[in-house]
């Protein structure tokens, strides 16, 4: 536990790493960094941790750790490669991939991500650049919010929804959280037990925002081909958008690759796939979750970097 942020599957997910002591592994999610730390205490001397963030918050809070093996970057995950790249890395042992908003995001009202508080609607993880949700909500067509809201926040009342925020934009515009809640919360006609009505609503447009699914698409086949043969994948998702990416993305991974239709190929003769499957989706137990209810829909999955013909682990 960091600064009230508590890493969901921490012990779950380094365990699924394997560490080698002298391994280079990196973190796209740094966060508050517990599942860095955890990281840095399983490595000897020689070992190395690259981590990424593209919160400013994360970095800053970050830098109070003290340890040469430790690489901390500001960047998209999605940009991995490219940092990798700039640091003179070619392979990696392990890559973890904790995604979605964190809790001192959630927590820290004047970040926009929470209805809980009136604040500007911003909702940016990297706070020096990109549009935030207010600047969206002024320009976007009424069709173009419908589908954010149904397709991103699988909200069934997206057009009344829609429909609101644009018919209140015109009069007063929507730049609060408070304001949206408000809009929101009078256009959806029925609740969910125990749920807020603007819940699906925020996370549509925190998703957009921040180009989470696309960043995870770009991701996905970077980390694998970064990662040395035996090297693990470790994915950790948080609502059911994220999670098809990673399951449809492993499993495609973990099949060989097919040989154009109509075209004979023994199956003998097909490439080796890319990777193996390592146990099950793992969720989180019933002490997490009661200490930490957002690790309710947590889900992890693992792959293993398979070795190509006549590649063995470096």
């Amino acid at each position: 536990m960091n600064g009230g942020h508590v890493s969901v599957l921490l012990a779950e997910a380094v365990a699924a790493l394997a560490i080698e002591p002298d391994g280079i592994y990196l973190d796209g999610t740094f966060g508050r960094g517990g599942h860095s730390r955890e990281i840095l205490a399983r490595l000897g001397p020689a070992g190395r941790l690259v981590a990424l963030d593209r919160d400013p918050a994360a970095i800053a809070a970050g830098q109070k750790i003290e340890d040469p093996r430790l690489n901390l970057v500001h960047a998209w995950f999605g940009d991995l490669g490219q940092v990798l790249d700039e640091l003179g890395i070619a392979q990696v042992d392990g890559v973890l991939l904790d995604l979605g908003v964190s809790s001192p995001q959630l927590d820290d009202g004047s970040r926009g991500f929470s209805f809980r508080f009136d604040a500007p609607l911003d909702m940016r993880m990297d706070t020096t650049r990109g549009e935030t949700a207010a600047e969206w909500l002024a320009r976007a067509s009424q069709r173009e919010i419908e589908e954010v809201l149904r397709d991103y926040g699988e909200e069934r009342f997206a057009h009344a929804i829609a429909k609101a925020l644009v018919a209140a934009r015109s009069e007063c515009g929507i730049t609060s959280t408070g304001q949206l809640a408000a809009l929101v919360e009078k256009a959806v006609r029925t609740r969910e037990p125990g749920q807020h009505p603007a819940t699906r609503s925020f996370q549509a447009l925190r998703i957009l925002v921040n180009r989470e699914l696309e960043e995870l698409s770009l991701s996905l086949p970077q980390a694998l081909a970064r990662l040395k043969p035996g090297g693990r994948l470790v994915v950790i998702s948080f609502h059911s958008l994220e999670d098809r990416i990673v399951k449809n993305f492993l499993r495609d991974q973990a099949r060989p690759p097919q040989p154009p239709k109509g075209v004979p190929v023994r199956a003998a003769d097909l490439p080796p796939p890319r990777l193996r499957l390592v146990g099950k989706p793992v969720h989180a137990g019933a002490e997490e979750v009661a200490a930490n209810p957002r690790a309710r829909s947590a889900v992890m999955r693992v792959g293993e970097k398979l070795a190509a013909a006549g590649e063995g682990r470096g």
